[in-house]
């Protein structure tokens, strides 16, 4: 992930606090921070699919962050000091997770459509869509993944020997 050259390129970074069962992102995100790129953070609304991307300051400032219901680390709901990365600057590149990728860039989730709402918000932004990378184990590629119309495909999955 690293070495790869939109990261690289990227200064404006997406990226989930990783569950146990997903590809774990703790080491990505103090890169993030050593090599001087912003860092933004999924803060999910319960009871709808609305997502935004808030600014972390440091790979220390998740030890301040409230546990969901989900057991997923994020910025509590009255946190208002953080930049929202779409009332800034947009993003360059966002790293997804998922539960299933097939080659053709489908993602499955958890079900409630938060990346692809947030995806459909990119695209109204002036910076436009940001490159997405899924971090995968290699078990989590399908064949085919079922898709509706409103799964936004994802550019590129990341996994062990790809």
């Amino acid at each position: 992930v690293i070495d790869h050259p939109k990261y690289q390129e990227s200064k404006r970074i997406a990226i989930f606090l990783s569950m146990p069962d997903e590809v774990q992102t703790e080491e990505i995100i103090k890169d993030i921070f050593k090599q001087g790129k912003e860092c933004f953070i999924p803060r999910y609304k319960s009871q709808s699919n609305h997502m935004d991307m808030l600014k972390l300051s440091s790979a220390e400032d998740i030890s301040s962050l409230a546990l969901t219901s989900w057991n997923i680390l994020q910025p509590s709901d009255d946190d208002s000091a953080r930049e929202e990365a779409l009332a800034g600057g947009g993003l360059d590149l966002i790293f997804m997770p998922g539960l299933g990728f097939d080659k053709k860039g489908n993602r499955l989730g958890r079900g409630k459509g938060y990346y692809d709402t947030y995806l459909e918000r990119c695209m109204k932004h002036p910076r436009g869509k940001p490159y997405t990378i899924a971090l995968a184990f290699k078990e989590q590629i399908c064949e085919s993944v079922p898709v509706t119309e409103n799964d936004v495909p994802i550019d590129e999955i990341l996994y062990e020997e790809c």
